[in-house]
């Protein structure tokens, strides 16, 4: 029986990392909002990897947290090791990464959903989504409930017709034994949207206890954790070691003498696997002629006994999973406790959005997550975001948040999917990011709090944190200028010592920082003064002066891209009636409906050649008064 059981201004569909930060921004901007699971014990849930952040994706979650998200104070609250990845490599590419208790995780966001002012937590599955006319207004669960709302996100991640392949086996279900949800794909369909399949997968889990440690290399964490969220400075905890084996070919020849049986190779399953997270068995098809494979023993937390082995990702049939692991140097003795497995899900084409991650075609419904073709907790979580602050700003009749490319990952992340689309799980890369020495996880806050602050996210109290941070940034750099060394002796050895170029008269301690050889606790020793700065100030000083003449050369470009952003078209225009556009062209550009020049330029199929067309056109109109 069908009946209204309530209204919210905001209804988020999924609790996963996409739904609980679009559910928190929502409320934290003050609406009444509603967040609806399938399952409670799914909130947050780390089914993969129970880690966060890593290359580029340590970046999004820096972002997050600068705009006022949740995903890094969780992290932080919740990791058993942190490591800089890439430091071997220039800041632009370090990221964090924590391996974190995926049930103290769990537990950490769903008390966070639970205490937050404006937001209500539901668990049922909806089924349908209501629409009148051509707007949004509400859901209908399967047990009969109607919730009308202004605005309606849909994070469902993995769960619409999810399938679960284990060999020849397969079943109908979603991620670690939850339910699927088998009935609003339908709905998606009846209002207009052509759904695909999408593949990912996880390796088994396997008991601490029947591992021989000895035999493998351990990874320890960094002996300093740094923090994801600009609310810590710093974080003492004991951390938990990983450790790292190999494949060999006695696992290589299983895998292949088995290829038959995975359900990848069999035809069982249809979906698009992702390009960058390859099962082992699509590694050994891929790359025949390599000796060995690393592979990762990680805990999935302190309260648990469970080891993730990412590296052996899997929908391989158990007694091949047991044969195979079972070669692998430390694992011979290994006890399986649940196997590794392939699911395939629904998802949508993401150029049916806009770059605010709203449908075309129903105003108020918006999507975030692995429904959007994207994979990964960050993605998921950075799209959550956005599309919370637009349903509010939607429901306001203000002006949207859209997040460029120079400005963000986030911004190259929803560009990349509204506007070129995605053929398979899209995973964020650093490489993606044209201006990622703008971009670094170490100036997140710098480029993203105000946005964050003037959206009612940040609070007044890191605000003014925030703001002070900027003066000692700005008060040391000037400082920096200011203060010059002589040649003495005592600074002429130093620089011997250090490997450095003599001088020969004065020099500031700014340009002598431009030094690769030379650090900020060099200028310390120098000037035999203890600076008052934290270890974020100090990094971003470091940087920001060794890589000055890098920078400006990108804030040039990303001036240049910025003015092809601001060169609109009117969203009414008809392609056809533009002369000298190639079909092609017409047809994507109609399809897509960019915003602006920039955008355009970055659609597959729109040739440089068509964007001169373009913006004679445009001129055109403008000259005579139709723009």
């Amino acid at each position: 029986m069908k009946f209204t059981a309530g209204h919210f201004d905001i209804i988020v569909i999924g609790a996963g990392h996409a739904g609980c930060e679009a559910g928190l921004v929502a409320a934290r901007m003050g609406y009444k909002t509603g967040v609806f699971a399938i399952s409670l014990d799914s909130i947050a849930m780390l089914a993969c990897n129970p880690s966060i952040g890593g290359t580029s994706k340590g970046h999004l979650v820096r972002e997050i947290d600068a705009l006022g998200g949740q995903i890094g104070i969780n992290a932080d609250e919740t990791l058993i090791q942190m490591k800089m990845l890439n430091t071997a490599k220039g800041p632009a590419v370090h990221s964090l990464r924590a391996q974190a208790d995926k049930n103290l995780y769990h537990g950490a966001m769903k008390r966070t959903l639970e205490r937050q002012e404006n937001l209500w937590l539901r668990e049922g599955e909806v089924v349908e989504i209501l629409t009148e006319g051509e707007s949004v207004r509400g859901v209908r669960l399967s047990t009969g409930e109607i919730y009308t709302a202004r605005a309606v996100i849909l994070a469902s991640g993995v769960y619409l017709k999810s399938k679960i392949y284990i060999g020849e086996y397969a079943r109908n279900s979603g991620p670690s034994g939850m339910f699927p949800a088998n009935e609003l794909s339908k709905s998606l369909k009846d209002l207009g949207f052509q759904l695909r399949r999408f593949k990912t997968g996880t390796p088994a889990r396997v008991n601490k206890n029947s591992i021989d440690f000895s035999k493998t290399i351990v990874q320890p964490g960094d002996s300093e954790i740094i923090p994801f969220s600009f609310t810590n400075l710093t974080i003492e905890r004991e951390q938990v070691p990983c450790h790292l084996t190999y494949t060999n070919e006695k696992t290589h020849e299983i895998i292949r003498e088995n290829i038959h049986r995975s359900p990848m190779y069999s035809g069982q399953i249809g979906g698009t696997g992702a390009r960058y997270c390859p099962s082992i068995e699509d590694k050994i098809v891929r790359f025949p002629d390599k000796d060995s494979h690393q592979i990762f023993l990680e805990p999935e937390g302190i309260t648990t006994d469970e080891i993730y082995v990412p590296g052996l990702s899997t929908s391989l049939p158990i007694d091949v999973q047991m044969a195979m692991y079972r070669t692998v140097k430390g694992l011979e003795n290994v006890d399986i406790i649940r196997p590794g497995y392939a699911i395939e899900y629904d998802c949508i084409d993401p150029l049916v959005l806009k770059q605010t991650l709203e449908s075309k075609n129903v105003s108020g419904l918006f999507f975030a997550g692995q429904i959007n073709g994207s994979s990964g907790y960050e993605e998921a979580a950075g799209q959550g975001l956005i599309a919370g602050v637009n349903a509010v700003k939607y429901i306001e009749e203000e002006p949207p948040l859209i997040l460029d490319r120079s400005q963000a990952y986030i911004g190259v992340l929803i560009d990349d999917l509204t506007t070129k689309g995605t053929n398979e799980p899209y995973r964020m890369m650093t490489s993606r990011a044209e201006y990622r020495l703008l971009l670094r996880q170490d100036n997140a806050d710098m480029r993203l709090t105000e946005i964050g602050y003037n959206m009612g996210i940040i609070d007044e109290n890191r605000y003014d944190r925030y703001m002070k941070k900027k003066e000692n940034i700005a008060g040391e750099i000037k400082r920096l200028k200011g203060v010059y060394i002589a040649p003495t002796e005592r600074v002429l050895e130093y620089l011997d010592k250090k490997q450095s170029a003599r001088i020969k008269s004065g020099i500031s301690l700014y340009d002598l920082l431009k030094r690769p050889e030379i650090e900020y606790t060099d200028i310390e020793k120098l000037e035999e003064r203890k600076s008052s700065l934290n270890r974020q100030e100090i990094e971003q000083i470091q940087v920001g002066i060794k890589y000055e003449g890098y920078i400006e050369k990108q804030m040039r470009q990303a001036e240049q891209f910025k003015k092809m952003e601001r060169r609109l078209i009117p969203e009414d225009l008809d392609y056809k009636k533009v002369h000298g556009l190639r079909i092609e062209a017409s047809q994507k550009l109609d399809s897509i409906r960019p915003i602006s020049i920039g955008q355009a330029s970055r659609i597959s199929g729109v040739s440089p050649a068509d964007i001169s067309v373009l913006l004679i056109h445009l001129e055109k109109m403008h000259r005579n008064g139709s723009q």
